[in-house]
């Protein structure tokens, strides 16, 4: 692999074979490692991060797809996932995963898209779609769906979440699919055969509230959300406050992240009512 750029502004990318590059937004931090785990080492090896205007701290690690790694803050001793982390094998409590996503060898280029006029939706929760509850299981099954006339799937959230079962509205990693459906080869494995079958899948996002297990963005930053100002979720994502660039722009990268990575055909977005945001831009008009 030749050296690449990075495409999104948070979250680990391979910039070569056995090198990664990672950035977090962490501006409560005055500095952040990178805590490796390898299974084969006695001992975590941490990469100091460098700090950057903004909050931001970035920087590369010799290692590569399909590594663990975590965050330090602050030299303290417990580790945290990263907030942009594109996979969570053990869950969200555990370490985070490289996923080099040029792997899947996607058969989808003549895809056409889909029109809003015209279609049939089927909502989908993949935990009970099948005995199996899988992303490979359900996609055993949609040339079903495409012969009784459905033209278009809604799946519902698939956000890492805590426990084995879950709606998917409590999600907390947004950029990880949930590890008990299966890896994210095997949800792009799902798209590709819907689009096969000339499904379209349009992906249910839950943009108003972050789940209070496993959320660990107040270890980083104080403005994810602004406290006091809640709704019957919890308190309510900060889109218009101060400091809320960095925040806005890590859900505009996680609406392009799942229609560039995952190729998803759009978005349902969950209780619009409950996002907050006075700015001249409506976030959801920014994703």
């Amino acid at each position: 692999m030749s050296r690449l750029k990075r495409r999104y502004l948070i979250g680990a990318e391979l910039i070569s074979d056995n090198e990664t590059h990672f950035r977090v937004w962490a501006p409560r931090a005055r500095e952040v490692d990178v805590v490796l785990d390898d299974a084969a080492e006695p001992k975590p090896k941490f990469c100091q991060l460098t700090a950057e205007p903004g909050g931001y701290f970035s920087g590369a690690a010799k290692t590569g797809s399909g590594a663990r790694y975590r965050f330090r803050v602050n030299g303290a001793p417990k580790f945290y996932p990263d907030p942009a982390s594109r996979f969570q094998p053990g869950g969200p409590h555990g370490s985070s995963c490289i996923v080099d996503p040029t792997q899947f060898r996607w058969s989808d280029a003549d895809w056409p898209g889909l029109k809003l006029k015209g279609q049939v939706f089927y909502e989908m929760h993949i935990g009970t779609f099948t005995n199996e509850g899988t992303w490979r299981a359900a996609a055993e099954e949609l040339s079903e769906l495409a012969r009784i006339g459905i033209t278009a799937i809604e799946m519902m959230p698939v956000a890492e979440f805590p426990g084995t079962f879950g709606w998917g509205y409590d999600g907390v990693d947004l950029f990880a699919p949930s590890h008990v459906y299966g890896t994210p080869d095997d949800l792009r494995g799902f798209v590709d055969r819907a689009h096969s079958l000339g499904l379209g899948v349009i992906l249910d996002v839950v943009y108003n509230h972050f789940g209070p297990d496993g959320n660990y963005l107040g270890i980083l930053s104080d403005d994810y959300l602004l406290r006091g100002k809640g709704h019957e979720w919890g308190d309510v994502i900060n889109f218009d406050g101060p400091n809320s660039g960095p925040v806005r722009e890590f859900f505009v990268t996680n609406g392009r992240y799942w229609i560039e990575e995952f190729h998803f055909d759009g978005f349902r977005f969950d209780a619009t009512h409950a996002i907050r945001d006075q700015s001249e831009e409506y976030i959801i008009g920014a994703v």
